[in-house]
């Protein structure tokens, strides 16, 4: 299974940040597995952003829950995030990973089998 995450660079504050994550090698649509967002922020450590399972179910961090969506393209076999709203920030680097459950207490890109290379965003004016 492999994953690559794609999307602009730079996003201007307010806009909407939404990298997309291609999967090959498994579908997007298999039950009982899912799909998560993880950032890594300047200056901390991992953070999991939601995740959309097999069945397009979503599940947020209550950190951004108001300002996180997760949607899926079964076509293209690829899920993407859209975080409304942000603040000057960067660089924070993106991934997407795959895993049978949310990986809400996830703290380290080795507690996952397959993951993307990350996508690296800034956000400035």
């Amino acid at each position: 299974v492999q994953l690559q995450e794609s999307g602009p660079g730079l996003v201007k504050p307010p806009q909407t940040l939404s990298p997309i994550c291609t999967v090959s090698g498994a579908s997007i649509t298999t039950l009982g597995y899912g799909w998560n967002w993880i950032r890594h922020p300047p200056g901390k450590g991992l953070e999991w952003m939601g995740h959309i399972g097999g069945s397009g179910t979503t599940s947020y961090s209550q950190f951004f829950k108001i300002r996180a969506s997760i949607s899926s393209d079964p076509a293209r076999n690829q899920f993407n995030l859209q975080l409304s709203s942000v603040t000057p920030e960067g660089p924070a680097v993106y991934y997407c990973a795959a895993g049978y459950q949310p990986m809400i207490t996830v703290r380290s890109r080795k507690e996952y089998d397959y993951g993307g290379p990350g996508a690296q965003v800034t956000v400035a004016s």
